[in-house]
């Protein structure tokens, strides 16, 4: 066998084979014993005629394509493993030259996986910044606590902000109730922004017992294709106006708020939290900006093949989101006025794009370094997951499962080792 490889791009090559007489008689017994199964000889069960006997019998037309099909799924093989070529989809095969058992010629044309070429990636410049917590913010968090512990007593007043109006309310399109827009015994916080546009406002003014109909427009932009933009009207009856009389911010508060006994306590607790958040989002922030700065300054080549697995993911992900909402993908489009194909190209290739670079150049640093993952990681790892979703009845000992669980190990382990790196 003879194999010339050809570098077609960054990340296809094509590689032209030629095999002679002695490989195709090897494909060609290969085939034999395939094709033997099926043929009927006269004093032979099915399935046990001889080799030697069944070659009688083929239709040589048929023999042949099997060889050539044996032929060329093994030198594939071959030559792609001899060559050190790690293709990403199958082949695609040409045919150039077939004599049968004499020669063979063709190309196999493939996506490989690319050269990555990092470039420096110790103290790239990259900065962790973490955001202060303030007074006010605290301030808000104690606000919505105390939201949430207001005490709701009725009223014989008019609604108003601040209020929480338990209604009825059936919404119509010229005349006719629309999905999603009937409810009954809702509460609903005056001036909290839950419904759209004028909705709350309609409310406000208006005491228990009354009925009434609030003209409202859904924005041009609603999620929902059919309502975007239109113009509608909801019936409510107004069965009951509470007021929210909040708690006093006392010692009494912060021990029903949290493990406090002191406001003092309670304010630091807060903060306390807030900072741990902030940090977690300035260490993702930081990991996001040294991989985007890594992708920067190395060269990484993109497969189509890979960018197209990710926009599927991306994808899956995005329509099973909307299913938790109730929508579906068509309808969010009809909404955007996109077809699929413009969204994918607005919306969801770049980020596609950006996941594949970050793969590759992660799997080149972590090779570079030798960053590796060892077995006791992986178990320790796993057994976290086990834990995790312990009820989801996930089955963690599938080999495709542990694999995938793997690869996020030694991802992880690489972005932490490039942390170290860059501080």
């Amino acid at each position: 066998m003879k194999a010339t490889v050809k570098q077609l791009s960054n990340t296809k090559v094509m590689v032209t084979i030629s095999l002679g007489k002695s490989e195709l008689d090897d494909a060609e017994q290969v085939a034999l014993s395939k094709l033997a199964k099926d043929i009927k000889a006269p004093g032979f069960r099915k399935g046990k005629v001889p080799v030697s006997v069944a070659a009688k019998y083929l239709d040589p037309n048929v023999l042949a394509n099997q060889t050539l099909d044996d032929a060329l799924s093994k030198a594939v093989s071959t030559a792609y493993t001899e060559e050190n070529i790690q293709a990403l989809d199958r082949p695609q095969v040409e045919v150039i030259k077939y004599v049968p058992g004499q020669e063979l010629e063709f190309t196999a044309e493939a996506e490989v996986l690319p050269k990555v070429t990092l470039g420096k990636y110790k103290k790239m410049g990259v900065k962790k910044t973490v955001g202060k917590v303030t007074v006010a913010e605290v301030e808000d968090v104690v606000e919505r606590m105390r939201k949430g512990f207001g005490e709701r007593k009725e009223v014989k007043r008019a609604a108003k902000d601040g209020d929480e109006a338990v209604i009825d309310f059936v919404g119509k399109r010229d005349g006719v109730a629309f999905d999603g827009g009937t409810g009954s015994d809702y509460p609903l916080n005056l001036g909290s922004g839950q419904f759209i546009s004028g909705f709350e406002e309609g409310v406000v003014g208006h005491k228990a017992g009354e009925e009434f109909d609030i003209d409202v427009k859904f924005p041009e932009d609603y999620h929902s294709s059919s309502l975007a933009g239109a113009a509608v009207v909801f019936t409510i009856a107004l069965k009951a106006v509470k007021e929210i009389v909040l708690p006093t911010v006392d010692d009494k508060f912060a021990a029903k708020a949290g493990p406090y006994k002191t406001v003092k306590e309670m304010n630091e607790g807060i903060k306390t939290e807030l900072e741990a958040s902030r940090e977690r989002e300035a260490l993702d922030k930081f990991k996001d900006d040294l991989i985007d700065k890594l992708i920067e300054v190395s060269t990484v080549p993109v497969p189509e093949i890979l960018v197209d697995d990710q926009v599927r993911s991306i994808e899956q992900d995005f329509v099973q989101n909307l299913a938790y909402q109730g929508l579906t993908l068509e309808g969010y489009l009809d909404g955007k006025k996109q077809t699929r194909e413009e969204w994918v190209e607005a919306e969801v290739k770049e980020a596609a794009t950006r996941r594949v670079k970050a793969g590759l150049v992660l799997a080149e640093l972590s090779k570079v370094e030798k960053v590796t993952a060892t077995d006791e990681e992986l178990a320790a790892q796993i057994q976290r997951y086990q834990e995790q979703y312990n009820r989801s009845g996930q089955d963690f000992t599938s080999p495709e499962l542990q694999r995938e669980i793997a690869n996020r190990l030694l991802t992880d382990k690489t972005i932490d080792y490039l942390i170290e790196l860059n501080s």
